[in-house]
């Protein structure tokens, strides 16, 4: 066994065991032990476990582009709606003329008539000093210019008539314009043409329903109406008369 001393030194006892000593404090009070206590050396630390890798998913079959759609047709563009008016410009050869289309009057010349209704319409100009002017006229859609000329004479006339003989007859048609008065028959010999300022005979028998022509040192011709009805004669001679009056005072002819 080993010897054991106790030896107590201000208030400590110290215990020899063999060839070392340890402190103690009297049995009253506890007894420390005062002891080197040694750290345990680190563990070197364990390598993680490799990690197991996730399977790689399969690759996907490729896809197939989806077919581009066709880039989409331009919208029409929008179709402007037909107008439904015309717009007339109306001048004259004599400044500041009435104008009236279907009776009603509209200004003087030269004037813009827009807001016309499409179709045919009535149009009467009138001017001091002058005759008259009536003429139908169709409007169509968009602008329109209209030039009538008061110191211009116009003459389009044409009349069925009979040509009397001294003996029998044959039919023919008379027809009056600016440049003369000719009559048109299947009987050559009785055809003529003649220009109005030679006109030496042009009047009409309204009682016996009669018209006589008769050129300078001509031929004369007697006219009847095929019906016998001697206003047609009446109107087409005073219109042939009104055309060789203004021609006479220096109107020029219209072409």
């Amino acid at each position: 066994m080993n010897r054991q001393t106790i030896i107590v030194v201000a208030g400590l006892a110290v215990l020899a065991i063999g060839g070392g000593y340890i402190l103690t404090r009297p049995r009253s009070e506890p007894i420390e032990t005062v002891a080197k206590v040694e750290e345990p050396a680190p563990r070197p630390a364990a390598k993680p476990a490799p990690r197991a890798e996730a399977p790689k998913p399969a690759a996907e079959p490729a896809r197939r582009a989806a077919p581009r759609a066709a880039p989409a047709a331009p919208a029409p563009a929008p179709v402007e709606a037909a107008p439904e008016t015309g717009m007339l410009s109306i001048d004259s050869d004599v400044p500041g003329a009435q104008v009236f289309i279907d009776r009603e009057y509209v200004g003087v010349t030269p004037l813009k008539a827009p807001g016309i209704t499409l179709g045919s319409h009535r149009i009467n100009l009138s001017a001091q000093g002058h005759e008259g002017i009536a003429e139908s006229i169709d409007v169509e859609p968009g602008p329109r210019e209209l030039m009538f000329r008061f110191m211009e004479v116009k003459l389009d006339l044409a009349l069925e008539v009979v040509h009397k003989h001294r003996m029998g007859s044959c039919k023919g048609r008379l027809v009056a314009t600016p440049q003369g008065l000719r009559y048109e028959t299947a009987n050559k010999d009785d055809a003529f043409t003649l220009p109005l300022m030679d006109l030496e005979t042009f009047q009409v028998d309204y009682l016996e329903k009669n018209l006589r022509v008769a050129a300078k040192k001509g031929k004369r011709y007697d006219f009847t109406d095929p019906q016998g009805n001697a206003d047609h004669l009446f109107v087409f001679h005073r219109d042939v008369e009104k055309a060789r009056d203004r021609l006479k005072n220096g109107d020029a002819p219209a072409q």
